[in-house]
Formats: structure tokens, C-alpha cells, sequence
């Protein structure tokens, strides 16, 4: 493979997983803009409660894609096994949503830091098998709390650029309590890109990403089963579940004791994806387990600079 092609593909791999951690819900119709407050949030479970509690999915999964000239959206709504205390407490730390997205196949190392009163997050994201950080696309993002309350959090990631000229980066996660210490949560994936992105985007999906499917339909083929949407839409469908994966994995790891817990992690995401074969296999078990492994050690190395 020449080296500019290289380039290209790591550079679509890399706006690939950039607009699966980030989004824009600015210009979002009102009735599906992102909530102010709890309330509204929890109007939004009470309208898709039927879809939760059956699905394609075989979990309390809700997903919502849109591909518009120049943007992409997802936005995923879900149900945790965990009481809302814990889900806040726990999802405020930049700290947590490293630990959040490395697990991620395309995250190679994350990094968190202060300037001042700003709290950042470092993606270094590259291919799917194993990748020494400085041979990853490094994204930054600012880290906001933009609200905490006894029934409600909202968290902010945003970037003002992205590689292969793509551009307000933004994403949003917001939770709030239900009933029998359970948690419902939503966040949005969102970004804009202009023709250089177009252009390699579909030289990516129109070869090496041809055969990857996402998890809407488009329609239903000749022997009546269901025909997936593909394409970067597809492929941002694919990074939504599996960073809902990686919440619930990292909630239910939480309690696990921290010498253990990244092995208990890794192995848990790799298990909830593998009921999703069709769009969420890449590789087998032990490769993804031994690439973490070593990804995990360039991280910790990288984190230990920073301090």
C-alpha cells in the first residue's frame, strides 16, 4: 500500500472515530434538541418506551441516525442497570470517558489534563489492530460539566476542528434517574465535513469499508430481510452502540477492584459486542484483549508524562 494511501485511510479511520466521540446538537429540530433539564429527557423515554423494551437489539437500546449534505448525526438512547447517583458521580472526570472510549477498537490511548479552569481530553485514534500513539491522529477536546444536579447531569466534549477538514465537533451526554435504581441516558454524535472528507470518505466505504453495515434499515431486500444502511452513517450507528457498550461496561466494572478492573473491562466490551456480529466484528478475542493490553501500557506511559 503506497504511503499517501496510507495516509488517507488512517485519515478516515480518524474522522471515523472523531465524529463517533463528538457531535453538534446546536442546530437539532426542537423537538429532538437536547434537553435543558430532566424533565424533557425523561419525556423523550416515556415516547420511545415501547421501542426500549423491544428491539432489534435484545437491550433497552434506542438509535436515531440522519445524513444530511455535509453532516452526520446519531443520537442513542439508553437504559443502565445502575442508579443515577453513581452514573453522575462517576461520569463527571475526564478520567472516566478515557477509560470509556479506549476501549473503543480504534482508540489507541487517551490522555486527560488542566489548563487553568479548562479540562481537556486527547484522542489518539488510528486503525483497529494495535498502533503506537505517535502514529495515531492526536484530537483534542474541551471537557464541560455543563450540568450537575440531584436529578440530571449534561457533559459537553467539543473540538472546533478534525482532520480532513471537518469542523464543529461537538457531543452531548445527558442522564437521568428511573425507577428501580435504573438510569436513562442519551448522547449525540454530530459533526460537518466538506468535500475533501466526501471524497475520501467514499473512496473508503466504495472499497476497504464496502461490506460494513450499520443498524438501520433502508429498506427490506426480495426474500423480505431487512437491507442495513452503510457508508459513514452506518459506520457512525456502529461506534454509537459501541460506545453505549463501553458506558454500560464501565458502570458495571465500576465496583470491580481497580487492579482488575481494566482486564474485567476489556474482556466485558469484547463479550457485548460479540452479540452484534454482523456490524460489530473486527477480530477475535484474544488479538483485540492482546492489542489493549499493550495500547493500555502507551497510555499509561503517556498519562505519566503529563503528571
Amino acid at each position: 500500500m503506497s504511503h499517501s494511501r496510507r495516509c488517507i485511510i488512517l485519515a478516515v479511520l480518524a474522522v471515523i472515530v472523531w465524529a463517533a466521540t463528538l457531535g453538534r446538537p446546536d442546530d437539532a429540530p426542537a423537538a429532538e434538541s437536547v434537553s435543558g433539564s430532566g424533565q424533557v429527557l425523561l419525556a423523550k423515554h416515556a415516547a420511545i418506551t415501547a421501542d426500549l423494551e423491544k428491539n432489534q437489539y435484545g437491550m433497552p437500546l434506542y438509535l436515531e441516525s440522519i445524513e444530511e449534505s455535509g453532516a452526520l448525526r446519531v443520537d442513542v438512547y439508553g437504559i443502565l442497570d445502575s442508579p443515577f447517583a453513581p452514573v453522575m458521580d462517576a461520569l463527571q472526570t475526564p478520567e472516566s470517558w478515557c477509560d470509556i472510549n479506549f476501549m473503543l477498537l480504534n482508540i489507541k490511548a487517551c490522555t486527560f489534563r488542566q489548563a487553568s479552569d479548562q479540562q481537556f481530553l486527547t484522542l489518539y485514534s488510528g486503525r483497529k489492530y494495535y498502533q503506537a500513539p505517535k502514529d495515531a491522529y492526536e484530537l483534542e477536546l474541551t471537557f464541560h460539566v455543563a450540568a450537575a444536579q440531584q436529578e440530571y447531569i449534561d457533559i459537553e466534549l467539543a473540538g472546533a476542528k478534525g482532520p480532513l477538514g471537518t469542523k464543529d465537533h461537538r457531543s452531548r451526554f445527558e442522564a437521568a434517574p428511573l425507577a428501580n435504581d435504573r438510569t436513562f441516558i442519551h448522547f449525540r454524535y454530530d459533526y460537518s465535513f466538506g468535500a475533501l472528507a466526501r471524497t475520501a470518505m467514499a473512496s473508503y466505504y466504495a472499497t476497504i469499508g464496502r461490506d460494513k453495515k450499520g443498524f438501520s434499515t433502508s429498506a427490506v431486500d426480495g426474500r423480505g430481510k431487512p437491507v442495513y444502511v452503510d457508508g459513514a452513517r452506518g459506520s457512525l450507528e456502529r461506534t454509537a452502540v459501541r460506545s453505549y457498550l463501553a458506558i454500560q461496561t464501565f458502570m458495571d466494572e465500576l465496583e470491580t477492584p481497580g487492579s482488575e478492573r481494566f482486564e474485567r473491562q476489556i474482556e466485558h466490551w469484547y463479550d457485548l459486542t460479540a452479540r452484534f456480529p454482523l456490524q460489530l466484528h473486527e477480530m477475535d478475542k484474544g488479538q483485540y484483549l492482546a492489542n489493549k493490553r499493550r495500547e493500555h501500557s502507551n497510555q499509561l506511559r503517556l498519562q505519566k508524562d503529563l503528571n
